[in-house]
């Protein structure tokens, strides 16, 4: 008695239409490139290449941009030693600091503001008091 093949619990029939299924839900460019780079929906091993391949697609779109810088750095960091990722927050902490210092030189804070916290109420000239009455 032989056991079929399945991939994540599913039949091949079952893999070709959550294929079919999913392939719709793709951007028509993503359609395209899947087209173009030979990724079809007919044997066993295409079917699970187009399968990762779609679900992969997926993600991407349902990702922000937030989302991909997070996953990029996560990456990245793996083929990182503990002094270069110190070393490059260092660097970009600085870059940081050298644009808020260029932004603050080009746009100036020039009106003073004060708050003034006593409990005196200051009326001004051109300030009006309003009044609840009651009918």
């Amino acid at each position: 008695m032989s056991k079929s093949r399945t991939f994540e619990g599913r039949t091949y029939r079952e893999v070709q239409r959550s294929n079919s299924n999913n392939r719709v839900k793709l951007q028509k460019d993503d359609r395209q490139w899947l087209k173009a780079n030979g990724y079809r929906n007919v044997g066993w091993e295409n079917v699970i290449q187009l399968y990762q391949k779609i679900q992969l697609l997926l993600e991407v779109e349902d990702s922000t941009l937030e989302d991909l810088f997070l996953e990029a750095d996560r990456i990245g960091s793996k083929y990182q030693t503990a002094e270069e990722i110190a070393a490059f927050n260092q660097e970009l902490s600085e870059v940081v600091n050298e644009i808020s210092d260029e932004i603050d030189r080009q746009f100036p804070d020039t009106e003073m503001e004060s708050i003034d916290f006593s409990k005196k109420s200051r009326k001004k000239s051109n300030q009006k008091t309003y009044k609840t009455l009651k009918s």
